[in-house]
């Protein structure tokens, strides 16, 4: 974990909806977006994931709580949860926090999706882009979308007991099944049907659009997973000109992914 930086608890009033963040450290801000149904401490809490060589080469790292989950708000509309409107609420948060100076940008499952269509939209704010265990897309994101239907359906029945103890039923898949951690779903009740059914609306941009991506990109798949199939990452690297693509087959490779983000942070400053 971090050492002595400062850790400051805000709040962002942005496109109708309070957002939570947290920063930390000093230097050029880098943004972490979390994937579906975790928040903004989820990955560090579990040991997963560790910012501090982030935070220590010298980057304000910024940890978001998307749009209705962990402590951020949001409405009764599945749309606002869809990734492109998770990238639109990105924007708004750079253009709030760094309005002069394009961000790096780090995200996860949904975070990566959602990274995606502001990067695309927005290019321009963006210095690099880490995009971590890119989820199903285009062609394998179907089954997935029938999936999240289906926890939507089980949700409203349910609620988030419901959706935990489906989660509890299967094996988590690929290198984070070596965690033994009970199920969380850090979104509020009322909003889960309505979140689950946004992410069911998503995909990414069209790879027509992220070949223009010009961007330094680092695409970090994980093995075994096929709600996050290598296959996404692969596509992903083949179409942003010059992306780095590595692929992490056990816990320990992702547990080092905070290092070579910094790696790659640093190499591309």
């Amino acid at each position: 974990m971090t050492g002595d930086h400062q850790r400051i608890d805000s709040w962002a009033d942005l496109r109708g909806v309070r957002l939570r963040y947290t920063i930390e450290g000093s230097g050029p801000l880098a943004v972490w977006g979390h994937g579906l149904s975790s928040d903004r401490w989820a990955m560090e809490n579990d040991g997963v994931l560790d910012f501090a060589p982030v935070v220590d080469s010298g980057r304000t790292l910024v940890r978001l709580d998307w749009r209705g989950h962990g402590d951020s708000g949001g409405g009764g509309d599945p749309e606002q949860y869809s990734w492109a409107s998770l990238g639109a609420d990105l924007l708004a948060l750079i253009d709030q926090l760094s309005p002069n100076a394009p961000v790096d940008a780090i995200g996860c499952s949904m975070g990566t999706g959602a990274i995606l269509h502001a990067a695309v939209t927005a290019p321009d704010r963006f210095r690099t882009i880490v995009l971590t265990a890119p989820p199903t897309a285009w062609d394998t994101r179907a089954a997935q979308v029938e999936t999240y239907l289906a926890l939507a359906e089980a949700a409203e029945q349910g609620g988030r007991a419901a959706i935990e103890r489906l989660f509890a039923m299967q094996p988590v898949a690929g290198p984070l099944g070596e965690l033994d951690l009970p199920p969380r779903v850090s979104i509020d009740e009322a909003r889960l049907p309505m979140v689950l059914r946004g992410a069911a609306l998503s995909d990414l941009p069209d790879p027509d659009r992220l070949v223009r991506l010009r961007m330094p990109t680092q695409i970090l798949s994980w093995a075994d997973d096929p709600g996050h199939p290598v296959s996404t990452g692969q596509r992903l690297h083949e179409l942003i000109a010059g992306s780095r693509f590595a692929v992490a087959a056990a816990l320990a490779d992702v547990r080092g992914w905070g290092g070579t983000i910094a790696e790659f942070l640093s190499e591309t400053a």
